[in-house]
Parts: structure tokens; C-alpha cells; sequence
């Protein structure tokens, strides 16, 4: 009976621990999955690269923050690719999105003239749900120093003007129970600093996102390499083409920056 009862005592032991290693390989191949797929997902949260548009600039509140999250967290190395030709494809796409989440960024930058483009960011509290300003009035340009917002619907008026306090582009509007009037102040020397200072951290944010997409492309040619999936030679290529595609990004980055700085000190 012993020797039975230990024989027994053993399976159980050997069925656990089998329980145990299955489930653990499931979470693992779960978690792999998850990874795989998250670029793909909506969520602008993973808008740029795996670290600069995880953290944007932070010049607006916590509630116009999703589509400053520039920002394209890229997982080239944990994709399924069929051919070099596809990895440059993801490449362009992903590093193409990471100048558009700097334009965006640069684009709320006011430079001391009225432009709607300011207000792009500002998300107003609409019943609830964080909803774009530009798609609940109308914005207009009066004079080369104001604002003009006409909401759609009368009753948000007071929504707006606190979206627009609290977000810290220094604006003050003036609810007059039909419109909001902004009036753009003429920024100061120390102030126009202090944007170009911003103009830069954006541009350098940029940078690192393109070069974060050139790495995991680069991993992901040399997986396929080292799978024999490719031969040497077409990895080196690849590589090549990958890091011009990187140059010519960065460089771009650098033409928008300069732009947008040149706006910012002409008085």
C-alpha cells in the first residue's frame, strides 16, 4: 500500500508540475502575442518610437494629451515579416508618422499671431467624453491678434473656456455668452527663447523616435538574416536602405524645426 501510495503521490506531482509549465508558457505566449499586435491598435498612446512620443512635450494638460502621443512605439522585432522589401515599407511608414506627430507638436506653438492651429490639441469635456474643440466650433481669425470660437452647441461655452484655461498655452478667453474671443498677446524676447528652446526638444524628440524605428528595423533584417531567410548581402542592402531612409527623415526634421523657429522670431 506505501509503494502504491507514493507511485500515486509522484503522478500527482509530475501532473502539476506540467499544469505549472503550461500555464506559465501560456502567459509567456500571450504576452508575446500582445506585443506583437499593439502597433497596430489605435491608441495613439504608442505614437512614436519606444520612447520619445511616450513622453511628448508636455505643454498642454493630462486631457489633450492623445494625439500628442507623437507618438509610433515601434516593435519591428517582434513583427512576422516576409521580406526585406516589407521591413523598409514599415520603416518609412513608422518614421513618415513620427515627423507628422512633430509638425503636430510644432504647430501649437504660438509665434505672437492669431492661427487656429493653436487650439488643434485642446480637448473640451463633452458629456463626459474628451472631444477635439475644432469639432465643436467653428474657429476663426478676426485680426492678426484674436481668436474667435463659435460652439455649435451654445451650452458648451463654459466647457470651452475651461479647456482652454487649463490647458497651459497661456490664452485668456472671454466668454460673452455667444462667442469666446482669444486675444493673442505679443510674446517677449525672453519668451520667444524659451519657444525655441521648445521648437528644439521637439525636433531632437523626433530624432530619437527615427532613430529608435532604424534600430528595430535593422533587428529585424538581421533576424531574418540569421533565420537564413535572406542572404548577406541583401541584409547589408537593407541595412543601407534603412539608414538612408533615417537620413532623409532626420534631415526633414531638421527643415520643419528651422521653419517654426524662424516663424517664432519674427516679430
Amino acid at each position: 500500500n506505501q509503494s502504491i501510495n507514493q507511485s500515486i503521490n509522484q503522478s500527482n506531482i509530475q501532473s502539476i508540475k506540467m499544469k505549472v509549465f503550461s500555464a506559465v508558457l501560456l502567459l509567456v505566449v500571450s504576452s508575446n502575442v500582445c506585443d506583437a499586435f499593439a502597433p497596430s491598435m489605435p491608441a495613439f498612446t504608442r505614437a512614436i518610437s519606444s520612447n520619445v512620443a511616450n513622453a511628448p512635450i508636455q505643454h498642454l494638460n493630462n486631457n489633450n494629451m492623445n494625439s500628442m502621443s507623437p507618438i509610433i512605439n515601434s516593435a519591428l522585432s517582434m513583427a512576422a515579416y516576409e521580406s526585406p522589401e516589407e521591413v523598409e515599407l514599415d520603416v518609412e511608414e513608422r518614421m513618415g508618422k513620427s515627423i507628422d506627430s512633430v509638425k503636430q507638436n510644432l504647430v501649437t506653438i504660438r509665434t505672437g499671431r492669431a492661427s487656429a492651429a493653436i487650439l488643434d490639441l485642446i480637448k473640451v469635456d463633452y458629456y463626459g467624453a474628451p472631444t477635439a474643440l475644432n469639432q465643436m466650433a467653428s474657429i476663426s481669425v478676426p485680426n492678426s491678434q484674436q481668436l474667435a470660437i463659435s460652439p455649435y452647441d451654445k451650452a458648451t461655452l463654459g466647457d470651452i473656456e475651461r479647456a482652454i484655461v487649463e490647458s497651459s498655452l497661456g490664452l485668456t478667453p472671454n466668454n460673452d455668452g455667444d462667442l469666446i474671443r482669444i486675444n493673442i498677446p505679443q510674446i517677449t524676447e525672453e519668451r520667444r527663447k524659451e519657444l525655441l528652446k521648445q521648437c528644439k526638444a521637439m525636433g531632437e524628440d523626433g530624432k530619437v523616435a527615427v532613430r529608435n524605428v532604424r534600430r528595430d528595423g535593422v533587428e529585424a533584417v538581421k533576424k531574418m538574416e540569421k533565420a537564413s531567410d535572406i542572404g548577406e548581402d541583401e541584409s547589408k542592402d537593407t541595412q543601407d536602405s534603412i539608414q538612408k531612409l533615417t537620413d532623409q527623415f532626420v534631415k526633414e526634421i531638421d527643415t520643419v524645426v528651422a521653419k517654426k523657429e524662424k516663424e517664432v522670431m519674427t516679430v
